[in-house]
């Protein structure tokens, strides 16, 4: 048997890549999973900027409850939830997400910068998930999500995106989708083509 038939763990940023593909298929599904993450944190506003149809960026602010400064290098590892503490809860999840996928999946195939500041803090704390050093930050109360450079190292996932106007059509479909089961949330949305 050769070398390159022996069993092998993945080195864990391909082992991320391979996961976010079953988490995240096109821009669409970054704005959903954001998206409901400001649900789960309790916006009662939520604001969506997309340029160049997704690929470019996303960035999805609330004014949600934010992140604790100490989670914020945590919430981009994978498995790692606010929701769920034991498998008692898993019968009664009221939650839209509790796995703790999306950021790890969306953080590996793109450049992920997650900035956020709660009621008593007196500033906002932002850390990038190709740094993770946490820095302080002028930052409203909630949370902001900026994903640019959407599939720059999985270029395979690029290519079979299809042309801005469609990605832009399900973007713009999820949340309506969205905004249709939560009344109480206001929802602003930017798409800009180019």
């Amino acid at each position: 048997m050769s070398a390159s038939n022996r069993i092998q763990s993945l080195p864990l940023h391909l082992a991320n890549q391979i996961a976010a593909g079953e988490v995240i298929e096109r821009p669409a599904s970054v704005v959903k999973e954001l998206v409901e993450n400001s649900m789960d944190a309790g916006a009662s506003q939520i604001f969506i900027d997309i340029e160049g149809a997704g690929s470019q960026l996303i960035r999805v602010r609330d004014n949600g409850e934010g992140i604790h400064r100490d989670d914020l290098s945590l919430a981009l590892s994978r498995h790692a939830t606010s929701k769920l503490h034991s498998s008692d809860q898993l019968s009664h999840i009221a939650s839209l997400g509790f796995r703790g996928e999306a950021l790890p999946s969306i953080a590996s195939i793109s450049q992920l910068n997650l900035s956020s500041r709660q009621q008593d803090d007196e500033c906002g704390w932002q850390v990038s998930a190709n740094i993770e050093t946490i820095s302080p930050v002028a930052h409203p109360i909630g949370t902001t999500v900026e994903v640019r450079d959407l599939f720059f190292n999985v270029p395979a996932r690029r290519h079979v995106l299809r042309g801005n106007k469609t990605e832009q059509h399900h973007i713009a479909t999820t949340i309506h989708r969205l905004a249709l089961c939560q009344f109480e949330i206001g929802f602003q949305c930017q798409l800009s083509a180019s």
